[in-house]
């Protein structure tokens, strides 16, 4: 059975959800009335799903977990991001976790769904937490989630907590530089209009910013005009003769290794200036073609 399925038919048997209950609170205090398994009633409906595919037993599992998903989504709150959007992607990480979780390996499933829940709240908030993403590599997830939570108690990191960092993390100091700027920066519309109650408001980037290339119109503009000349060009080779053919791309199109008229000449058993009138006139026929 697939996440997906599985995913879709424990929603069908009723799991519960913060928008389906009418409020946040509603859905905390729901699945706090949801009681916590033994450790042997864990173990027999972790083997029945297993074993038989028991989506009954796969759902009792998660509903058991859920208020630990909440706890796990409170230590996020510092992101600017609902606590139920949290929750939501955690209960994904439960259902993964119950999914590959192994009763015989002899550790509780709280234990093991810990990773999977976190895993899928990180990607939730490193998608959604900014417009530009701050985090793409395994390092600078690890920094992103661990600076931000120093950030609460420090200010700028001097010398010698960048060097802790960075040999904890495992990672470089510039990584550990770079990712406290990101941290610190935020979003700005590229387009936002200026405040016209405030003779100091910043301009927008739109006014300072230039784009090197051509404006959309210009763009296409120009890459149709290129389109047209090329198919002029292949029009007026396919009009010449296999030998003018030949020495017109050899000669002129040829820029990696251009010939020159008497190898041309020796290979074609004629002169070089016979060859210079070939290529002279295979010229004066495209020439008026593109003039057409």
């Amino acid at each position: 059975m697939t996440q997906t399925t599985m995913t879709t038919a424990l929603v069908s048997h009723n799991l519960p959800v913060p928008s389906a209950l009418g409020s946040l609170e509603a859905y905390v205090g729901a699945v706090h009335q949801i009681p916590v398994l033994s450790a042997e009633d864990e173990q027999a409906l972790a083997r029945r799903y297993r074993d038989h595919e028991d989506l009954d037993a796969a759902r009792e599992l998660v509903l058991s977990h859920l208020r630990f998903v909440v706890h796990v989504a409170r230590g996020y709150n510092g992101y600017g991001l609902q606590l139920g959007d949290l929750i939501q992607e955690g209960n994904i990480g439960l259902m993964k976790a119950v999914k590959r979780f192994d009763p015989d390996v002899g550790v509780r499933l709280v234990s093991f769904a810990v990773h999977w829940i976190r895993a899928e709240m990180h990607e939730f908030i490193i998608k959604n937490w900014r417009i530009v993403k701050v985090a793409t590599t395994k390092a600078q997830r690890k920094l992103f989630f661990n600076l931000r939570r120093s950030k609460t108690r420090l200010g700028w990191l001097n010398a010698e907590e960048v060097r802790a960092v960075a040999q904890d993390l495992n990672v470089s100091e510039r990584e550990v530089l770079e990712m406290e700027s990101r941290l610190s920066g935020r979003d700005i519309g590229f387009d936002a209009p200026d405040d016209a109650d405030d003779d100091h408001a910043p301009p927008a980037p739109v006014a300072y910013l230039t784009a090197e290339g051509l404006d959309p119109a210009q763009a296409y503009e120009s890459a149709d005009s290129e389109a047209d000349q090329l198919d002029l060009l292949r029009e007026g080779l396919a009009r010449l003769d296999e030998r003018s053919r030949d020495i017109v791309k050899r000669r002129w199109l040829d820029t990696d290794s251009k010939i020159t008229l008497q190898e041309l000449a020796d290979e074609y058993g004629v002169s070089a200036e016979r060859i210079r009138q070939i290529e002279a006139n295979a010229l004066k026929k495209m020439k008026a073609l593109f003039a057409a």
